[in-house]
């Protein structure tokens, strides 16, 4: 599903992620039309990228894509988007959602969009507001495999790496494993940092070492001098942390797991949102030692 039969690609959600990854769509010389549910942000994208069209209903989008894309909040904000869309798609249309939400929603979504004889692939990303902006995100895919080979194409316009998991809802797995893994990492980062400082270690010295041996992360390289300065305002905020620990959590309850260390996370990331710092990036969790 190439250029040969796309001939209009649709974006939901402006934000600091989809803002850029529709930006990318643009660069495969497809029409693009975008929305979004708050007007200045959709205004602020064409101003960005003039050569974009901005829709003023979900309706007007839905009748004119063959594809289209979704970079919303939650799995309220994904149902709402579809159901509202799905009476004006074609059939044949395809939904990739990009939103992190939880696996039963993907499925949900799935089963309705197959009685209109639309396909939807729940496809979270990973690589932040930095992969969003480069086009270099990682994108975790969920739902028919063959639909899954015919967008790579698309998908490829704004990520680096695209792997297909499974059946509907797989995608939105792949990414909770993902979540468990950063955050992990991050509080490991907070103590390891917090330790430094009250050493009197040279912080700058100290991560440049460290991410030259076994310790190394993304999050080290990214977030270890700016954690130690107090510098916060990055893309992925300690409320959608929250959000998605949250789908985890109801997951891991409903398998019967204890994941007691993402929990804790958890707790630690709302006790941090409950004084102010909700809108902050998720290395601010390194102010639980304040």
């Amino acid at each position: 599903m190439g250029g040969e039969t796309v001939k209009t690609l649709g974006f939901v959600g402006l934000g600091v992620m989809g803002a850029p990854m529709a930006g990318h769509l643009l660069k495969s010389g497809l029409r693009v039309l975008a929305y979004n549910r708050s007007p200045e942000k959709a205004q602020a994208w064409q101003v960005r990228f003039p050569q974009g069209e901005v829709c003023t209903s979900l309706e007007q989008l839905a009748r004119a894509v063959d594809v289209v894309s979704l970079c919303v909040g939650n799995d309220n904000d994904v149902r709402e988007t579809v159901n509202a869309m799905l009476p004006h798609l074609k059939a044949g249309a395809v939904i990739l959602d990009h939103t992190t939400t939880s696996s039963a929603l993907a499925q949900e979504m799935h089963a309705l969009c197959a009685k209109h004889a639309v396909q939807f692939l729940d496809c979270p990303v990973s690589g932040g507001q930095a992969g969003a902006e480069n086009g270099l995100l990682t994108i975790m895919c969920g739902g028919d495999e063959a639909t899954f080979e015919r967008v790579c194409p698309i998908l490829a316009l704004y990520s680096q790496y695209q792997r297909h998991f499974g059946t509907s809802g797989a995608g939105q797995g792949a990414k909770m494993v993902n979540q468990i893994l950063v955050v992990n990492v991050v509080q490991g980062l907070a103590e390891g940092i917090t330790l430094g400082k009250a050493l009197g270690l040279d912080i700058e010295a100290l991560v440049d070492t460290l991410k030259r041996g076994a310790a190394n992360s993304w999050q080290l390289e990214n977030r270890g001098l700016t954690m130690s300065e107090g510098k916060f305002n990055f893309g992925f905020a300690i409320d959608w942390a929250i959000k998605d620990l949250g789908i985890v959590q109801d997951c891991a309850q409903s398998l019967g797991l204890n994941l007691a260390a993402t929990q804790e996370i958890l707790a630690r990331y709302q006790s941090i949102s409950a004084k102010g710092h909700g809108r902050e990036d998720t290395s601010a969790l390194i102010r639980q030692f304040e």
